[in-house]
């Protein structure tokens, strides 16, 4: 009788095989990703710190130890120091700073979220297009986006903000429409250069459709430059909103954010009885954008290929 040989083949067909491959190339790829994004320090500990503010928001009812919205004019609750019963203190209408941080931090990173995945999304597409035909499209497309840019952005955010009065989600909007123009360019300039290359006329060889080409095998290889913007856009976006809603433009009551809580305690009284409600929301803030730049950073160090050659050598 003969003998059956064992072969490392049977039972699998040709797709599983190509399945743990990729999974063998990705698992690589990660492991290369975080060799080379932990020899950045500080994007590694602007990464701790993003990710305990980003859980603050999340567990901020389970968190918070008072009601944020609750007012409360007595004497003895009205602009109380940082205490043990007030971490943060209260500020001039007795509400607990502290947990009105935590709740503000919801608003805040949302509208950062918001705003970059309205900015990646239009201006991938948007540059995609434009880099991939060429020609008079690119051109129309970019004097388009060259006039956008013409415009001066903070004028026209509060314009629209000051008509609208939107809520978070709005202003995320407005902000997000008025931010993918740089996104565009990006990703223009990355399509000019890949839409050359040998992977990109075999599949036209193969008769596959533009569209196709655009998304299946050109944009994948644009995601390094796009995740980098992606994550500094989100500490821009927060940045803006927090100046429209210092100038009373942002979130509107009940909703209220990190700079909501500075609109608050802008005038000269609160300020001088009460500088904490200013200074914690002001220190999250400038803590949280500037994490946001470190492991922005942190992550163009690990993902473009000519820095990584340069610090290999």
């Amino acid at each position: 009788m003969a003998e059956i040989q064992p072969s490392f083949n049977q039972g699998c067909n040709q797709e599983e095989l190509a399945r743990f491959g990729n999974l063998q190339q990705e698992s690589g790829l990660l492991f290369e990703f975080w060799r080379a994004f932990r020899k950045n320090r500080l994007a590694v500990a602007a990464s701790i710190v993003l990710l305990i503010i980003i859980g603050c928001a999340v567990a901020a009812p389970l968190l918070a130890n008072h009601n944020p919205t609750l007012i409360n004019i007595s004497r003895e609750h009205v602009r109380q120091r940082p205490s043990s019963q007030f971490f943060f203190g209260t500020d001039h209408l007795g509400r607990d700073v502290y947990s009105r941080m935590l709740f503000g931090a919801r608003v805040s990173l949302m509208v950062g979220l918001i705003t970059m995945l309205i900015s990646v999304g239009v201006g991938s597409v948007y540059g995609g297009i434009s880099g991939y035909y060429g020609g008079i499209t690119d051109s129309i497309l970019m004097r388009f986006v060259d006039i956008l840019l013409s415009l001066p952005t903070l004028f026209l955010l509060i314009i629209l903000a000051a008509f609208t009065k939107p809520n978070f989600f709005g202003i995320a909007l407005i902000i997000g429409f008025t931010m993918w123009m740089g996104v565009s360019r990006l990703v223009r300039g990355e399509f000019l250069s890949l839409k050359e290359r040998e992977f990109v006329e075999a599949a036209r060889a193969l008769g596959f459709s533009n569209s196709r080409i655009i998304f299946r095998h050109i944009l994948p290889n644009v995601k390094a430059p796009i995740i980098v913007n992606a994550t500094l856009m989100v500490a821009y976006a927060i940045l803006i909103e927090s100046t429209l809603s210092f100038l009373g433009l942002g979130v509107q009551p009940p909703q209220f954010s990190w700079g909501s809580m500075l609109h608050e305690a802008k005038d000269l009284i609160t300020l001088k009885e009460a500088p904490w409600t200013a200074f914690f929301p002001g220190l999250a803030i400038f803590i949280t954008v500037l994490c946001f730049n470190f492991f922005g950073d942190g992550l163009r160090d690990a993902l473009d290929p000519h820095l990584k050659n340069i610090r290999d050598k």
